[in-house]
C-alpha cells in the first residue's frame, strides 16, 4: 500500500473498532473527538458543534409466533424498532398477522434499505390500519437492515418491528395461516446531545463565495464502507486544503444525525441559514464509496459545469468510474437538504449490498485503493477551486 492509502485503511479500521454508530450514543461522542483529532492531524483545526435531539433508547423488540399450526408456540424473532414509528409497552400487542391489504390486526411488510416511508408500507403506517406492523427488510444479502428514520423529530403511524430477512419465509407461512403473534416494540426516548465536527479555512479573499465540503458520521451498525470512503474523501480534502493558502473560505462538516433525518446537518445550516445559497459549491461525500461489494458509484450535480469538472477530476486520476443522475434529479443524501434550498452541489454516492447490514466491516467491505484515487480525485478539485485555479459558479 501507499502511504496514503496506509493512512485511509488505518482510518476506516479504527472507525469500523468504536462500535455501532448510532446518533447521540457514547461511540458516537468518542468517534466525534477521534475524527476531530484525524481533521487536526490533517492540518485544521476542528470544532465540536452540538446539537440536541430527543434520543431513542431500544428495548425489548419481538415478535413470537402463536399456534395455528405454524410453528410451536412461543416462537421468537427479535427485531428493531422503526425509530420513527410508534412504540408499544411492555405488553406489547396481539393479533393475527396478515397482509398490509388485510384487515389483521398486525401487518407484514417486505422494506428495502431506507423503505419505510414509501410504498405500500408508508401509506399503511398513515393509513393506521394495523395496530402493528412487521416490517421484513431486504438489503443487499441476509440480515437485519433498518431503515433510516426520515420523519424521526414527527413520528407517525403504528409500532413497526424491522426484522431480518432471514425470518422471512417463517413469517409469510404465519400470514398465510393467520396465525396470532405477540409483537412488542419497545423504546424509550430521552434527552441527548450529538456532535459536529466542523473545520474553517479562512480565504485570502474576503466576501467570496466559500466552499462546504461535509460527509455524514453516524448510522446502523459500524458502517465501515458506508461512512469509511465518505470520510477518507473528507480528510484527504481537508489535508488538500491546508497544504497552501486558498483564495476563498473553506468550510469542513462531519455530521452525526444522518440516520435520523440527517439532524446534524439541519442543525449546522441552521447555525448559518444563507450558506446554502451562498455556498460557491457543497461538495457532499456520502455513502458506500470505494464499498468493495457495490454496483459503483453515482454522480449527482445542480449545473452541467460542475459535473464536468467532477467527471474531468475523476477521469485524470484514475477514480472508479461513476454513471450521473440527470440534470434537476432530487439527490438522496445530505445533499437533498441542499438541492431543495436551491444551493449548488456535487454528490457522490457509492452502492453497496451490505448497505445496512451488520456484515458491513472492515477489512472485507472496502476497497482502499479505489477509495484513495477517488479522494484524490476531489481532494485535488475542491484545492484548486479554492485557490482559485478551476473556476465554476456566476462569480
Amino acid at each position: 500500500m501507499s502511504e496514503q492509502q496506509e493512512r485511509i485503511n488505518r482510518m476506516i479500521r479504527e472507525f469500523d473498532g468504536q462500535g455501532w454508530h448510532r446518533t447521540g450514543t457514547d461511540v458516537d461522542r468518542r468517534s466525534a473527538e477521534w475524527l476531530a483529532e484525524q481533521v487536526r492531524a490533517a492540518g485544521l483545526e476542528p470544532e465540536l458543534e452540538t446539537f440536541r435531539l430527543s434520543r431513542v433508547m431500544p428495548r425489548s423488540s419481538f415478535i413470537t409466533v402463536g399456534g395455528n399450526g405454524v410453528g410451536a408456540a412461543g416462537d421468537t424473532i427479535e427485531g428493531l424498532p422503526q425509530f420513527d414509528g410508534g412504540f408499544t409497552g411492555p405488553e406489547g400487542v396481539s393479533g393475527r398477522l396478515g397482509p398490509l391489504d388485510s384487515d389483521t390486526e398486525i401487518g407484514l411488510a417486505e422494506m428495502a434499505p431506507n423503505g419505510a416511508a414509501a410504498g405500500a408500507l408508508g401509506d399503511a403506517r398513515r393509513a393506521g390500519r394495523h395496530q402493528a406492523i412487521i416490517a421484513v427488510t431486504r438489503g443487499g444479502r441476509p440480515g437485519l437492515a433498518p431503515s433510516n428514520a426520515w420523519t424521526f423529530t414527527e413520528p407517525f403511524g403504528p409500532p413497526v418491528l424491522q426484522v431480518s430477512s432471514e425470518a422471512a419465509e417463517s413469517l409469510a407461512a404465519a400470514a398465510a395461516k393467520g396465525a396470532t403473534v405477540h409483537v412488542t416494540v419497545q423504546a424509550d426516548r430521552e434527552d441527548a446531545e450529538a456532535l459536529n465536527v466542523v473545520a474553517r479555512v479562512v480565504g485570502r479573499q474576503p466576501g467570496t463565495a466559500p466552499l462546504v465540503v461535509m460527509t455524514p458520521r453516524s448510522g446502523w451498525w459500524e458502517c465501515a464502507s458506508e461512512r469509511g470512503g465518505g470520510l477518507a474523501c473528507f480528510l484527504e480534502a481537508a489535508r488538500a486544503v491546508s497544504a497552501a493558502p486558498v483564495q476563498r473560505d473553506v468550510l469542513f462538516v462531519a455530521s452525526s444525525g444522518h440516520e435520523l433525518g440527517h439532524l446534524g446537518l439541519e442543525a449546522f445550516i441552521e447555525r448559518r441559514p444563507a450558506l446554502p445559497v451562498e455556498a460557491l459549491t457543497w461538495f457532499h461525500f456520502g455513502a458506500n464509496i470505494g464499498a468493495a461489494h457495490g454496483p459503483g458509484g453515482r454522480l449527482a450535480a445542480s449545473h452541467d459545469e460542475l459535473e464536468q469538472v467532477a467527471l474531468a477530476a475523476i477521469s485524470e486520476h484514475g477514480a472508479p468510474g461513476v454513471t450521473t443522475a440527470p440534470r434537476g434529479w432530487v439527490p438522496g443524501g445530505e445533499s437533498h437538504n441542499i438541492h431543495i434550498r436551491g444551493g449548488r452541489y456535487i454528490s457522490l454516492v457509492g452502492g453497496s449490498q451490505l448497505f445496512h447490514l451488520q456484515s458491513d466491516r472492515w477489512p472485507d467491505a472496502v476497497d482502499v485503493p479505489a477509495i484513495a484515487r477517488t479522494a484524490t480525485a476531489f481532494a485535488d478539485l475542491i484545492a484548486a477551486i479554492a485557490r482559485d485555479e478551476v473556476r465554476v459558479g456566476l462569480e
